[in-house]
């Protein structure tokens, strides 16, 4: 009886708003099929004769309580909407375990189930919900015929049905019933038995004594490896490559955690709009379960601009062209330039310039490696000294797993730098060597899990035939309270060491600063360096800083965060906690659906003389 409401009307309006770095705001939705010529307001009142959170479960399940504020599409939307909440409540009171309940929803005083879609009814029409749950049911016999026999390999393990729910004397949920016939499923499937199918399902409520028996029987079918992936839709990309990109070797045995490796890698390659890996519907005779994987490629070609604003570093403009699929092998080139530390009254001898390329190509070995090559050059003005440079560098990038990535290759940079020792030039021939934990639920706005970095970049500078070596660790940790993690509590903590000559024969980009918005909010960037006590400051040997930070949720479109950082940076040892430079301060977040617009508020809780007294910060996603 499920039937969904339609509008009917004339033309919309045009839309007013903006578009922001991909970001729509204010944007009138307002289409043809939203427009209502024959409204139906009515007034909602429900009534369940039960204590307890099923009341909550009702109202939250009900589209007529949902929508009340909007007038439905005549009567006939109006009652299809009530017939529709019929199944919508009686599946909700299953769910909680309640297989003897009652619902009632009268319209003008009439059950809405015989009304005519052609009724009149009054302006506005009075809508009762009544709700009478019965009593709790709970699960008395289970069995699962057929359940998978139990692996002692850890990848292939799966929680045991009776984990969620799913056993003698607990509440008879109809979800609980569902995840059990998933995760008897999923355990044949982590074993090779690809086609697992659930043969049948016999739930019996017995109402005398309130109890449920549940027999589920799963049908494993043949087990099954991987047999020949054809692909269909390329149209510039080699399909031979994007069937080895896929990782999926013919006679290995089927494995759903391969399944989607493949489906990550095919999308890490960035070039498809769509790409989507089908079964053939049956295990063949010699075991092998084809696959073909179904692609869209997008645009060959995309560009992109964005900006950032702080009080201290002023205005920065950037933008990117990309191009994609070069050679049929996935193959990316992407250009960027910036212009930063625009100020007013604009002083062109005073803006930061970049301009550089990264060529990317996928594959390079195995699916998961690719190779990464860069060369830019910049002209940046610090706090603390003036940078003028080229360089490159080329490596591998290894996806080890979903959480953990490998970088490492050679890089040669030609510098020259401005600062209190002077004008002095550089050519660093180096390595270097990056490890990433990453296993926070999400890269943009974290709210559980945790972050660790280890990077090392050994040098020898050619023109004062120095050796040395710069290593950074870094880790961040997140806990998520209260329902949907409304309540975070993040923190930062990072530490670094320089090995080599005296800091006067030690490029300033390999010696630590501070001091910023991704450092330490309320000082200048690279501003905290070593002070030589006559207000004369570079950089150090060994840094320290962290950051902890308390964000909620007002809305669920706002936030407000409460943060403190503090870093320091030494030049001959590694610096104590009661030398650290504090700032903090307050800020909002705006969430869409690319991560969250940041603007930070902060003041130095220790400012030197030449401090600024507050900074603004402005950017996407969180500060950490």
């Amino acid at each position: 009886m499920c039937v969904a409401l339609a509008g009917f009307g004339a033309a919309a309006s045009p839309a007013l708003g903006f578009e922001l770095f991909g970001m729509k705001f204010f944007e009138d939705e307002t289409d043809e099929e939203s427009v209502i010529t024959d409204p139906q307001p009515y007034r909602v009142t429900l009534v369940v004769n039960t204590q307890g959170p099923v009341e909550n479960t009702v109202r939250n399940a009900s589209a007529l309580i949902a929508d009340e504020e909007e007038p439905a599409s005549g009567a006939a939307g109006l009652l299809a909407k009530a017939r529709g909440d019929y199944r919508r409540l009686v599946a909700a009171l299953y769910n909680e375990g309640f297989y003897g309940g009652t619902v009632s929803i009268r319209v003008g005083g009439r059950e809405a189930s015989g009304l005519p879609p052609d009724i009149d009814l009054p302006d506005p029409v009075d809508v009762t919900i009544v709700v009478d749950p019965g009593p709790e049911f709970r699960f008395n016999n289970v069995a699962i015929v057929n359940q998978a026999p139990a692996t002692s390999d850890p990848w292939d393990q799966v929680e045991l049905p009776s984990s969620r729910g799913f056993g003698g004397g607990l509440v008879a949920r109809s979800s609980v019933i569902l995840q059990a016939e998933q995760l008897a499923l999923e355990a044949w499937r982590q074993q090779g038995y690809a086609k697992a199918v659930i043969a049948s399902r016999d739930v019996v409520a017995d109402h005398a004594v309130n109890l449920v028996d549940v027999t589920i029987t799963v049908n494993p079918g043949p087990k099954a490896a991987f047999g020949e992936v054809t692909v269909s839709g390329t149209e510039r990309m080699d399909p031979a490559f994007v069937r080895r990109q896929t990782g999926l070797t013919v006679g290995e045995e089927f494995d759903p955690d391969e399944i989607e490796r493949a489906q990550k890698r095919l999308d890490r390659l960035e070039v498809f709009q769509a790409a989507r890996l089908q079964a053939a519907e049956s295990v063949g005779a010699d075991g092998l379960l084809p696959y073909e994987l179904i692609v869209q490629e997008l645009p060959g070609r995309r560009f992109g601009a964005g900006a950032s604003y702080s009080t201290i570093d002023g205005l920065g403009v950037e933008g990117y062209h990309l191009w994609r699929n070069l050679f049929g092998q996935a193959e990316r080139l992407r250009l960027d330039a910036r212009v930063a530390s625009i100020g007013y009254p604009l002083d062109t001898s005073q803006f930061d310039y970049f301009f550089g390329g990264t060529f990317t190509k996928p594959g390079i070995w195995t699916p998961d490696t690719d190779l990464v090559a860069t060369v830019f050059a910049e002209r940046t003005i610090y706090p603390t000294y003036t940078e003028t440079s080229a360089s490159g560098r080329v490596g591998l990038t290894h996806i080890l797993s979903d959480q953990i990535t490998l970088s490492g290759g050679a890089q040669f940079e030609v510098n020259r730098f401005d600062d209190v020792f002077g004008t002095r030039d550089f050519k660093t021939l180096g390595l270097f060597g990056n490890a990433v934990l990453d296993f926070r639920n999400d890269p943009v706005d974290a709210t559980q899990g945790w972050y660790a970095a280890l990077d090392v970049q050994p040098f020898y500078e050619l023109n004062y035939g120095n050796a040395g070596a710069q290593l950074t660790v870094e880790g961040r940790t997140y806990f998520g309270f209260a329902e949907d993690d409304a309540f975070v509590l993040a923190g930062r903590l990072k530490g670094g060491a320089v090995v080599g000559p005296g800091l006067d024969q030690i490029p300033p980009d390999k010696l630590f600063f501070a001091g910023g918005g991704g450092s330490v909010r309320g000082y200048g960037f690279r501003s905290i360096g070593v002070d030589n006590g006559a207000g004369v400051v570079t950089g150090g040997r060994y840094l320290l800083e962290g950051s902890l930070e308390a964000r909620a949720k007002v809305t669920d479109d706002i936030g407000v965060v409460g943060f403190v950082d503090a870093g320091y940076v030494a030049a001959d040892r590694f610096p104590s906690l009661d030398e650290l430079r504090v700032g903090a301060g307050l800020g909002v977040r705006y969430y869409t659906g690319l991560g969250p617009l940041r603007l930070d508020v902060a003041i130095p809780l220790n400012k030197r003389a030449n401090d600024p007294d507050y900074a603004i910060y402005v950017g996407i996603g969180q500060a950490f």
